[in-house]
């Protein structure tokens, strides 16, 4: 049994119920962020499942220059900070640069480390001197137990809210393979471990000049996560993550994100399975 980190009212491991991060890949606006954040909110509760709501204010890492980032770290917290009042949710987005963890911990229930950067040290040290919450996602070119050296730098710090989230290892050309074996190996670490089922069937770069991905996969991969022992599932979620944006840019991640109305089907399904695993216990 991995340890608890509590998240406001959300407590992840310890034996304590599957919890959500759920929400669209990058922020697109105050009145879109709060109407999906209270959509979510009642999808979850209606399948008692705890929430965590999950949206960039900056999407740092994108394949093309022309590609849309978010509103920014001023807009963007400001926006967050106020779903998290008026929704009523802890609220978790990424972190990319030292000078942004100080504002972003300000707001921020959880602070996210992104793959590509779970490697570098001032980063993870600064996020865990804030003593916040610090979800470190795997990168795409690790080893699970490389995670143990991670684990350490924030330790360093004396914060030991840590969660490791398994997103893929990178396969090939635009491609991303799932190896379950490397939750159990990170479950191994003791600290909670968290699924992301919608970057898991992303492809990288598969577009040419931006990410493609292959949402038919996540409901299974999720289901199998589940089946498997992980603590918590992390999904990008939009009501059509295959519209473009006002201005003719598509939304970030679109292809991998999770259709809002294939939602509440999936966490009855994932229920199910958890409830079916309890009673073997």
């Amino acid at each position: 049994m991995t340890r608890e980190v509590v998240v406001g009212p959300v407590r992840i491991g310890g034996g304590h119920p599957l919890a959500l991060i759920g929400g669209p890949c990058a922020i697109e606006d105050e009145v879109h962020a709060l109407m999906l954040a209270e959509r979510l909110r009642r999808v979850t509760d209606a399948a008692r499942v705890p929430f965590i709501y999950k949206s960039s204010y900056d999407k740092a890492n994108r394949s093309s220059i022309t590609a849309y980032r978010g509103p920014g770290l001023k807009e963007g917290l400001r926006i967050l900070k106020k779903v998290k009042a008026e929704v009523g949710v802890p609220v978790l987005s990424d972190v990319h640069d030292v000078s942004e963890v100080e504002p972003a911990a300000e707001v921020l229930d959880v602070l996210q480390v992104p793959a590509f950067l779970c490697r570098q040290t001032d980063l993870v040290v600064a996020c865990g001197r804030t003593g916040k919450p610090v979800n470190v996602k795997k990168g795409q070119f690790l080893a699970p137990r490389d995670m143990l050296n991670v684990v350490g730098k924030i330790r360093s710090t004396g914060n030991d809210r840590i969660l490791l989230t398994e997103r893929g290892t990178t396969f090939g050309y635009n491609n991303l393979v799932v190896d379950f074996r490397a939750i159990h190996d990170l479950r191994e670490i003791g600290y909670p471990v968290i699924f992301d089922a919608t970057h898991s069937v992303q492809l990288p770069g598969g577009q040419g000049d931006r990410s493609g991905g292959e949402r038919k996969y996540v409901p299974a991969l999720a289901r199998a996560a589940v089946a498997f022992g992980v603590d918590a599932l992390f999904m990008e979620i939009h009501e059509d993550p295959d519209r473009s944006l006002p201005d003719g840019r598509p939304l970030s991640d679109g292809p991998n994100m999770l259709r809002l109305d294939d939602l509440p089907r999936l966490l009855t399904e994932i229920r199910a399975i958890e409830s079916g695993l309890r009673g073997k216990r």
